[in-house]
């Protein structure tokens, strides 16, 4: 699919069993799966490759606006040596 190709794949991941397996939520057709020592570590795995970064986002700073709360700060202290 051209939108893998220019976005790159999206997948989807989910245990059943001891097998994690993922699939493109694209619908391209890419995906595959691991088989672990017990059904609990393959759903934990699952669980965590499945995490978008868009669920974080109250949570953490995004890397991208870093450089804009830094000249805020340096804003702010400039401000406060005036006074």
């Amino acid at each position: 699919m051209n939108s893998c190709k220019a976005f790159g794949h999206r997948f989807h991941f989910s245990a059943e069993g001891e097998t994690m397996s993922w699939e493109c939520q694209r619908g391209c057709g890419e995906g595959g799966s691991k088989r672990y020592a017990t059904a609990e570590e393959a759903r934990r795995y699952a669980r965590a490759f499945d995490r978008q970064d868009s669920e974080d986002l109250g949570r953490r700073p995004l890397l991208s606006l870093l450089p804009l709360w830094l000249a805020r700060k340096a804003g702010e202290r400039s401000a406060s040596r005036r006074e």
